[in-house]
């Protein structure tokens, strides 16, 4: 009986070798596969983004001088924009047609070169308008850089043109000078450009730096495996693919009792969102007069992915308390229960998404190769509400008020997700709570990448997985320390 035993017990442990080196294979190739995918998708974005020292342009109060031949309007300033792209100036034309030509120079005054010049048509220039001083390659080596910005002109008195000015406007550094008399306040110009991305710009050394943290993973997990120890990836791994077909029961049994005796039956998967938006458009965009630009298509991403969110929570919620008959009666890993629940959302998010595409279609979202990105978000949304419904699910069990203070939670989140209204809405003092809330960072991101065709920063990227993981995580050990108590509450 012992060799038999040790016999089987030496087989189970070569079974779960094999596994794991079956496991770490196909993890590795899956790694390199995303590694090389994501850097094609992300393009240029991985290794720019729009500077943060872009400067905005100021509220013109005045007019600086009449900008006759001879006068010069000089304007002093530092940037912090690596890459500096386009500088516009604003103008008055004192409502009259002018004549003559204006000249802008951008000046390096560390050498006196002059790095950019343009002329403008004085008769071309509109009241309040901008004319715009475009680098043909961005300006790099000039972050924190004093540079002057020079305009002047060769038209008569009574037909000139007059660079506007904001009176009060002040920076440190900066100074204004008028015909070379030093002035208080700051020419009405703006400066765009790009930085680059530290993390971007080291891509491949930190994608080999994840592929040796994954071997090191896997060669701990093996190591403990071969020692005999218990590993709780490979028991998970073996738990799913033991109990697949229960597990697909499960899924295919949450997705039809949802839609038992209706008539549409599965079809309101993809009505509810649809009709959802509508309602919310009409009443946002009519009643509330929203800008947002693409509101449609803005209000459904946000629709669909909290409808998820919600309904994958309060799925897995009632998934252990749900089945108690079938847990007191029959042995099968008990987080089987809520993942199933999870999966059947997931099943009823990928319905969802055809009318999210329908509508970006109808309403002229162009198509972008980063809004595949999306699909990462996407991914950590749902693995985000698994672990948040592991954790739900092991409350229900010991506290049945959980249910009643979840859809009360749940509102509160919806509420506190801008997914019917624009964030730039919410004063200063609340913004802090879009910066905790992970719904909104996976919800924001979705958007950037299918309505603005940007990747977000590869930074951002792994705050949102960390995100997910963690809630997983936090989820999975409270769910293990409670499962065996479950039959005492059921």
């Amino acid at each position: 009986m012992y060799w038999m035993k040790k016999r089987i017990k030496n087989q189970d442990k070569e079974n779960h070798i094999a596994l794991l080196r079956r496991l770490t294979l196909s993890l590795v190739i899956g790694y390199i596969a995303a590694v090389i995918l994501f850097y094609f998708l992300a393009g240029e974005q991985l290794h720019l983004r729009d500077s943060r020292g872009n400067y905005p342009l100021s509220t013109a109060d005045s007019g600086t001088v009449e900008l006759v031949s001879g006068s010069v309007v000089e304007q002093r300033f530092v940037t912090e924009i690596q890459r500096l792209e386009q500088i516009d100036i604003q103008w008055g034309t004192y409502y009259r047609p002018n004549t003559g030509t204006a000249l802008v120079e951008l000046v390096d005054l560390r050498s006196g070169a002059v790095l950019l010049s343009q002329y403008y048509d004085a008769a071309g220039i509109q009241e309040g308008g901008l004319t715009t001083l475009t680098a043909e390659a961005p300006l790099e080596g000039l972050y924190q850089a004093p540079l002057l910005l020079r305009v002047t002109a060769d038209s008569q008195p009574g037909s000139a043109v007059s660079p506007l000015m904001n009176t009060q406007g002040q920076e440190e550094g900066w100074e204004l000078s008028l015909n070379g008399a030093p002035t208080p306040g700051m020419l009405c110009f703006s400066l765009s450009g790009t930085d680059y991305i530290w993390t971007g710009l080291h891509y491949w050394q930190f994608a080999a730096a994840g592929l040796m943290l994954v071997l090191l993973f896997s060669s701990a997990v093996w190591l403990r495996v071969r020692s005999g120890k218990r590993s709780y990836v490979v028991n998970a791994v073996i738990a799913v693919q033991k109990y697949r077909f229960l597990i697909r029961q499960l899924v295919a049994r949450d997705f039809r009792t949802k839609y038992k005796r209706s008539v549409l039956g599965m079809f309101w998967s993809f009505l509810n969102p649809l009709l959802m938006m509508l309602v919310q458009y009409f009443v946002f965009s009519t009643i509330f007069k929203s800008d947002v630009p693409n509101f449609a298509a803005y209000l459904i991403i946000g629709t669909v992915m909290f409808n998820f969110f919600s309904e994958a929570c309060g799925m897995a919620l009632g998934s252990i308390v749900g089945n108690a008959s079938l847990i007191t009666k029959v042995y099968m890993p008990k987080y089987i229960y809520p993942l199933t629940r999870v999966m059947s959302s997931v099943v009823n998010l990928v319905i969802s998404l055809i009318p999210l595409l329908i509508v970006c279609v109808i309403t002229g979202v162009e198509f972008h190769k980063s809004a595949v990105l999306a699909f990462f978000f996407l991914v950590c949304l749902t693995v985000f509400s698994l672990g948040l419904g592991m954790l739900l699910s092991a409350s229900m069990v010991f506290f049945r008020d959980t249910q009643f203070l979840w859809g009360v939670l749940s509102m509160m989140w919806m509420y506190a997700t801008p997914i019917f209204y624009p964030e730039t809405i919410l004063p200063e003092e609340f913004k802090f709570v879009l910066q905790i809330n992970p719904l909104y960072h996976f919800l924001k991101n979705t958007r950037l990448c299918i309505l603005s065709g940007i990747s977000p920063e590869p930074m951002v990227y792994v705050q949102c997985l960390l995100m997910a993981l963690g809630a997983l995580l936090i989820g999975a050990l409270v769910f293990r320390r409670a499962q065996d108590r479950f039959v005492l509450y059921l």
